[in-house]
């Protein structure tokens, strides 16, 4: 085995590439390889730079640690996302492409059958795997969803450079029989109901703010007409929490119920 070189570590991954026939599934493994090759050479990624594995429905690229990571994930949001609407503009529903996508780096190894090895390539192969990126693509019209590892997100994403926006990229975690991974996805996290550019709030558990800025218990209460702010709540509340409460707050016409 080789000894491990450090790398950037590409996966790119076909939704539902099970679903489609022979025929269809050859023709999405032609178009993943064409836009993968043409997504690398606009980055400024020479054939000389990378390695490839092909796993059928996705492909793997092991990159050389001096090509800018900064220019490859400013042409996986921007190059990658427009050559998809154009591809799929003219294909029919079965030869649409959507792609899930990781970038990650760590160190790597090639056995003696050629495979790769590596804890960090293990950890990008479970980020592609992840529900969040799945529900990501699922929710979105675009056919692009984007993830990276804390480690880019570190070394890169943070700084803000031009065209790989931080405040897009939202925090999330991943389960692993390893235990939980650490990751940035590319914008709103499924069912948080945050978008791109913001990020999610977290009030303190069992707490719910007051005008004063001051917590106070969070409780479940039947309330028969409660104004706040001119709006009327009725029945009974649970769990109110996260919000700013200005002006009189009225309750009246309820039997408190508090536990």
């Amino acid at each position: 085995m080789s000894d491990p070189v450090n790398s950037t570590i590409l996966l790119l991954d076909i939704e539902k590439f099970s679903d489609r026939d022979d025929i269809e599934q050859a023709y999405l493994r032609r178009m993943l390889f064409d836009l993968t090759d043409r997504a690398l050479l606009a980055a400024g990624i020479e054939m000389t730079l990378r390695q490839r594995a092909d796993r059928g429905d996705s492909v793997m690229e092991l990159i050389d640690s001096n090509a800018s990571s900064t220019t490859l994930l400013r042409t996986l949001l921007g190059f990658v996302p427009a050559e998809l609407r154009a591809m799929n503009r003219t294909a029919s529903s079965s030869a649409q492409m959507r792609l899930r996508g990781v970038v990650a780096s760590g160190y790597v190894a090639v056995d003696g059958s050629g495979g790769w090895v590596g804890s960090d390539l293990n950890h990008a192969c479970r980020l592609l795997d992840a529900e969040v990126l799945r529900d990501a693509l699922r929710e979105r019209s675009g056919a692009f969803a984007l993830c990276v590892s804390e480690t880019v997100y570190r070394g890169v994403v943070r700084h803000n450079h031009p065209g790989v926006p931080a405040d897009e990229f939202q925090a999330v975690t991943v389960d692993s029989k390893n235990g939980p991974l650490s990751a940035w996805l590319h914008g709103r996290v499924p069912g948080d109901g945050s978008t791109v550019g913001e990020q999610p709030r977290h009030e303190p558990s069992g707490t719910t703010q007051a005008s004063t800025g001051s917590p106070t218990p969070r409780a479940g209460f039947d309330v028969g007409g409660t104004t706040v702010n001119g709006g009327v709540f009725g029945g009974r509340n649970d769990g109110i929490g996260g919000g700013t409460f200005h002006g009189d707050v009225h309750f009246g016409g309820g039997r408190g119920d508090r536990g």
